[in-house]
């Protein structure tokens, strides 16, 4: 009945069956990178209360205007509340605000560099530069050779939290000699 008026993320009528919950399906981001909210949620509607509440409470309390022109004066008191709190969601808070993607969180292909020398079998760290961050990992050469401190590296596998590498060198070496 509300269904077109009121948008609610996660509720869909499919199958006949009604109020059925799908989680996940996003329906509450726009195709377009940014997030849209909608103008009725519960931020804006509680600004609205507030608003209308307190001006309607202070026109009839304090002021001797007829009892319907104060309530128009509370009702246009919180739409513009309202108004204020939806243009500050929509333009400060979410108007950066993009999904997550789980690609650029991929370990594999990463060129790092190693601040800790990887011993032969053993285990040593690099610092890499991933979705705009500084970061670092553990890291284990590929085939068990010794890497030295300094060296660039290309993550090949990424398991448990370790990175397994190749120096940068190997790799573009051998594409040379094809």
């Amino acid at each position: 009945m509300l269904g077109g008026f009121f948008h609610m993320p996660g509720l869909h009528h499919a199958h006949g069956h009604h109020g059925h919950i799908h989680p996940g399906h996003g329906h509450g981001l726009g195709h377009g990178g940014g997030a849209q909210i909608s103008p009725f949620n519960f931020s804006t509607i509680t600004a609205f209360l507030a608003w209308f509440g307190g001006v309607g409470y202070l026109l009839t309390k304090f002021s001797g205007l007829w009892l319907w022109l104060a309530f128009l004066a509370a009702v246009a008191a919180g739409v513009l509340g309202g108004s204020f709190v939806f243009l500050f969601l929509a333009k400060v808070l979410l108007a950066h605000d993009e999904p997550l993607n789980p690609a650029d969180y991929d370990m594999i292909g990463v060129l790092g560099h190693l601040t800790s020398a990887i011993r032969e079998s053993g285990t040593g760290e690099m610092s890499f530069s991933q979705a705009g961050v500084r970061r670092s990992a553990a890291a284990r050469s590929e085939d068990g050779t010794a890497i030295p401190r300094g060296a660039d590296v290309v993550v090949t596998r990424y398991d448990k939290g370790i990175a397994f590498v190749r120096r940068w060198d190997d790799l573009t070496d051998s594409k040379e000699t094809l």
